[in-house]
């Protein structure tokens, strides 16, 4: 009888674990996919909320700010209040945004609830979930658990745009969102199992600290995104950003030598492995959320594929890099994982540069197949080995914060390539239409005028079918002539705008050699 119950016991606690790890899984799952039904939904987002593809772009990339910019702040929040606290907040905070973007009539109520509040929701839930993997599970189940909730990550970013296309096309995107909901429910209605990580470190706040970390990342980025819709302060933005960050630096050493709680702990730098693979976490990230905001707009606005016709032509991109992520993860071995980051960005650099002379030329999307498998492939290696290499040298008290930090410069990161390549293709569309009407033979001087104002007021890119219903009941003529404006503008605007993923995926190649000398160091500070 006593060893019968402590069997059932024992297998009742393993069903627990594997349950356990398996709605973390969900969450990430919900979390990675999210921003992936949003890149191949645009054009119908921008159809049924009568918005614009640029106001859709801001608010991709202000969720990716947001998240980057409370990240930190969201690790601490989960020290205070508790990890499963924080954990459910998240949780709340994204099934809130991911509803209303069921309900949504206007571009504003993406901005407040999906963006800022689910981004928020992403601050809090993904240090703590991290936590709670940690303080859930042991020995070989923790290894599961972290593989699993990984995968999960990774899976999402392979079936997103096919997933989210196909719901978008055949039902609605608003359904893909209502979908996400559900799955919160589902994880939430386990929350039972999760077993709080308690907190025994120092309880002050580093207010300061904290609000630094926002000014700044958000800052730089915000000023982007002002800049993309055209606004002003520009300059002051980024100026403030920059001093935020400055200031923020500043800050965390002159407390740390003091020894006063911080943000986060400046020692973590002083290990050149962990300076080095945050960074280039952050390049990596430019040249994905570059690439994912480009490529997208150029399927829908260009060829004017629907969501699902999308999804299949960037497959495979996010196929590539699952598959080479998963067999880089198992056949590394002992390889130097330099060597290896520094081959995924030599191919992710070349894969992309090579899609920016196809852009004007490519009639169908699978036209690009070649070099998103090779952009995917480096993009792989890359996620294989970037965590490990960059979490390696921190000792294991202080792996937590070294993640978050590690995870604030990806989402920074991702939050910069979506703004900025957004904010260049939009100029760039705007000063290459202005140049065509002046120089147009065919447009009569007051057109020309009206066109440039326009375009200088509200860029944006637009399919020539949307174009041709807004010119409706113009001269047949001037009709056909800003159509092929149109034609020959977008094609460029979107190939400049692929030179922001080209030049991160550069930056990282070079600093994949400092890479080299830093890993004979691992164990600096």
């Amino acid at each position: 009888m006593s060893d019968g119950a402590m069997t059932d016991g024992s297998a009742r606690a393993a069903d627990h674990t594997k349950l356990l790890a398996t709605l973390l899984a969900m969450a990430m799952f919900v979390l990675v996919v999210d921003t992936s039904l949003m890149n191949v939904s645009i054009s119908a987002v921008v159809r049924d909320l009568d918005t614009t593809v640029s106001g859709v772009q801001a608010a991709i990339a202000l969720e990716a700010l947001v998240s980057a910019a409370f990240i930190l702040i969201g690790s601490k929040v989960g020290d205070l209040i508790g990890r499963k606290r924080a954990y459910v907040l998240g949780l709340f905070g994204y099934a809130t945004g991911a509803a209303a973007m069921s309900v949504a009539q206007s571009l504003t109520v993406v901005i407040i609830f999906w963006a800022v509040i689910g981004g928020i929701g992403a601050s809090l839930l993904l240090p703590a979930m991290q936590s709670l993997v940690h303080g859930n599970f042991e020995g070989d189940a923790q290894k599961k658990a972290y593989a699993l909730v990984g995968a999960a990550a990774a899976i999402a970013a392979a079936v997103g745009p096919l997933l989210g296309g196909f719901i978008t096309t055949y039902l609605s995107w608003r359904i893909a969102f209502l979908l996400e909901v559900a799955i919160i429910v589902v994880v939430l209605s386990g929350i039972g199992l999760v077993r709080d990580v308690p907190y025994t470190g120092s309880r002050r706040v580093d207010v300061v600290g904290a609000e630094l970390s926002v000014v700044g990342m958000g800052g730089v980025v915000l000023g982007i995104l002002v800049w993309q819709e055209g606004g002003e302060a520009v300059a002051a933005l980024l100026a403030t950003g920059a001093v935020g960050l400055g200031g923020l630096a500043y800050w965390l050493v002159r407390r740390k030598r003091r020894g006063e709680p911080t943000l986060l702990d400046p020692d973590l730098f002083r290990s050149k492995v962990f300076r080095v693979g945050v960074s280039q976490q952050m390049l990596q990230q430019i040249a994905l959320g570059g690439t994912m905001i480009a490529l997208p707009i150029y399927l829908q606005m260009v060829l004017e594929y629907n969501a699902m016709q999308a999804g299949l032509s960037l497959a495979p991109l996010s196929l590539s890099m699952f598959a080479v992520a998963l067999l880089a993860g198992k056949k590394s071995g002992d390889r130097d994982p330099a060597g290896i980051i520094r081959w995924g960005f030599l191919l992710a650099t070349v894969g992309i540069a090579v899609l920016i002379p196809l852009v004007p030329r490519a009639e169908f999307g699978w036209a690009l197949l070649v070099p998103l498998v090779v952009a995917g492939s480096g993009l792989g290696l890359l996620v294989s080995q970037l965590n490990n290499y960059t979490l390696a040298p921190i000792s294991e008290e202080r792996v937590s914060e070294a993640a978050g930090t590690n995870s604030a410069a990806g989402s920074f990161g991702l939050s910069f390539g979506l703004a900025f390549a957004g904010a260049v293709m939009l100029a760039t569309l705007s000063i290459t239409f202005t140049s065509m009407a002046h120089s147009s033979a065919v447009l009569p001087p007051a057109d020309q005028q009206r066109v440039a104002q326009v375009l200088e007021e509200d860029a944006q890119v637009m399919s020539n079918t949307e174009l041709e219903s807004l010119l409706a009941g113009q001269p047949a003529q001037i009709q056909d002539e800003i159509i092929r404006i149109n034609t020959d503008a977008r094609p460029l605007a979107l190939q400049v705008a692929l030179l922001v993923p080209v030049v991160a995926g550069l930056l990282g190649t070079l600093n994949s050699f400092r890479m080299t000398r830093g890993s004979r160091s691992t164990h600096d500070g």
